[in-house]
């Protein structure tokens, strides 16, 4: 999945970063704390951990309240024992959880009542948690890591309790297990957890179709200029910046639900960054390196080969940082190139990062630096894609990953096709002291959105230094980049801008074509400081927000030319077809 960065790995791999005692900190408590790294680097490590230990040691939850879920515990089991013994079970129990919902749960009145039994103890486990007092980050932790555990035992997971298993397996002759077994062999070969059938799609084939031509390329990026398909186009071309998490063609997975497509049917003259695949010759890459070889280096030759000072830039959820983070570099150098900026699910100010959070403090950054950063004992590494996939997966853990076990595995089936999760299992691998500078920087301290704390490319960093006119967009459900996180950088930029909001999730939300008439958005041209207060004023649109994009794009695009008969000029010459090769290495 595109994404931003997800800090450490699968839930339950590192332990050391589950729990954390110190609360919060603003900005200015964070510029007033000795750094870490002023110290020896294991010594801190150590002593993060032991504070992690000793919150811990602190968790309690009040005799009343757990008095009184005991007897609410109780009561429910007697009401599911009755439930079972009073009807001679047949079928009065039926466990209200869509795993549990077909007919083999209610109809069997054992796995009826193990299902019901099983989802009072998960409701009890819950309110545990949330009873426990301790400051909010260390409960929030203690309440992930009991949902994983919820989650990861259900009845539904399991061979010997699942009901519509052991019917297919009865039904198949033992089929569907002989088939679960080979889904699991072959994952085990690939190295992550089908999501779909993978055979069916191939990029550049039938995802990544978008016609245009490679004409750049560098040990970081490839750059792909796209085909017009209108016979004039606007003279300021439009780069756009996605995520060096996963693939670029989530923004072009097919014709018609294409971004890059649509903005190139617009009018647009489109140029997109694909990222490479870190192998180990890039391990020693770092932030600045994506910054300046990266993100900059895409500007000037966009330039170039347009012949336009000032271009349109858009930014996708990571990709957006590193956007945001370039144009402030040049703006300290005295340039200002983009006549506007889109950013999608993008985080400028990392101050709520919802669940996320959870996940980082210390220790782990500390971990990361000592095992893949630039000081590491035994040298740089990279951060590998499967782990920040497998980490994504277990954000939502029954949608993505027990879902497959059971349908997979348990019961042999193959997972229909699907585009989007055939590019959410396409992953790639990022240099490791790119992702510490990125994770502590923004994750852990906040020192990205505070003007002149860091220093990138030789410049302090001031993002409200970008003058450009802004759209920044949100979605609603999105649990990656939580919308009041994107909706922060309205705080930050000083140009004109405006906020929308769109349904559903962090990818969901965004690829959302007009054609398809779904889902809605919502607007508000006052951008108070309280996100709440901005949605408690906005106005719900139907369908989709491209087209208040496009037309917001438009204004800033200036006058239509005619459309270049070829793609890149006489210095940058077609290397290859798009999509080229850097999307097709696989992580």
């Amino acid at each position: 999945m595109g994404a931003a960065v997800c800090p450490v790995s699968v839930p339950g791999r590192c332990t050391n970063a589950v729990f954390d005692s110190a609360p919060i900190r603003t900005t200015e408590e964070q510029m007033k704390q000795p750094t870490p790294r002023d110290h020896d680097p294991a010594q801190a490590f150590g002593e993060n951990v032991g504070e992690a230990m000793a919150a811990l040691a602190r968790l309690s939850i009040p005799a009343d309240r757990l008095a009184a879920l005991q007897a609410d515990y109780l009561k429910e089991a007697t009401a599911i024992w009755n439930g079972l013994i009073g009807t001679g079970g047949d079928g009065a129990l039926k466990p209200a959880d869509r795993r549990f919902a077909a007919k083999e749960w209610s109809d069997n009145p054992m796995a009826a009542y193990i299902a019901s039994v099983y989802l009072l103890n998960a409701r009890t486990l819950m309110n545990l948690a949330d009873s426990v007092d301790g400051d909010e980050k260390t409960r929030a932790r203690l309440r992930f890591a009991v949902q994983q555990w919820i989650d990861a035992t259900a009845p539904s997971n399991f061979l010997a309790f699942n009901p519509e298993a052991q019917r297919r397996a009865l039904e198949t002759q033992g089929e569907s297990i002989a088939h679960g077994l080979q889904h699991l062999l072959a994952d085990l070969r690939q190295g992550h957890m089908s999501q779909t059938d993978e055979s069916v799609f191939e990029v550049g084939r039938n995802v990544a179709t978008t016609e245009g031509s490679v004409i750049f390329e560098n040990e970081i990026f490839q750059l792909i200029e796209y085909k017009p398909l209108t016979a004039q186009v606007y003279e300021r071309p439009l780069l756009i910046v996605p995520p060096c998490i996963n693939k670029y063609y989530i923004l072009d997975l097919q014709p018609d639900n294409s971004l890059i497509r649509y903005a190139v049917e617009q009018g647009h003259r489109v140029f997109v960054v694909s990222w490479r695949n870190a192998d180990q010759s890039m391990a020693a890459l770092t932030w600045d390196d994506y910054i300046e070889d990266g993100a900059i280096r895409a500007v000037r030759v966009v330039q170039e080969v347009s012949g336009r000072e000032e271009i349109n830039t858009l930014g996708f959820c990571i990709g957006g940082t590193i956007l945001a983070t370039a144009l402030a570099v040049l703006a300290a150098r005295g340039e200002q190139v983009s006549n506007s900026l889109t950013l999608l699910t993008s985080f400028l100010d990392f101050s709520d990062t919802g669940v996320i959070d959870i996940f980082v403090d210390e220790a782990a950054v500390q971990m990361r630096e000592l095992t893949i950063g630039a000081q590491s004992p035994t040298g740089p590494g990279l951060l590998k894609g499967q782990e920040l996939a497998a980490t994504f997966s277990f954000l939502r853990p029954n949608d993505l990953v027990w879902n497959y076990v059971v349908g997979n595995y348990l019961k042999g089936e193959t997972p229909p096709p699907f585009d989007l999760l055939y590019w959410n299992s396409d992953s790639t691998n990022l240099p490791g002291p790119m992702y510490c500078w990125y994770l502590r920087n923004t994750y852990l301290e906040n020192n990205l959105v505070v003007p002149g704390k860091v220093t990138v490319c030789g410049q302090p960093v001031d993002l409200g230094s970008i003058k450009a006119p802004a759209f920044i967009y949100g979605s609603r459900e999105d649990h990656i980049v939580p919308w009041k996180g994107a909706y922060a950088s309205t705080q930050v930029l000083k140009g004109k801008k405006q906020f929308v909001l769109g349904a559903s999730g962090h990818i969901a939300g965004v690829i959302n074509p007009p054609a398809k008439n779904k889902r809605s958005h919502w607007t508000n041209a006052r951008l108070p400081t309280d996100p709440e207060a901005w949605l408690s004023g906005a106005k719900e649109h139907p369908g989709s927000w491209w087209t208040r994009w496009s037309d917001w794009l438009k204004a800033h695009a200036g006058k239509q030319v005619p459309a270049p008969r070829a793609q890149g000029n006489r210095r940058y010459k077609p290397i290859e077809p798009a999509p080229g090769r850097y999307v097709k290495a696989k992580a």
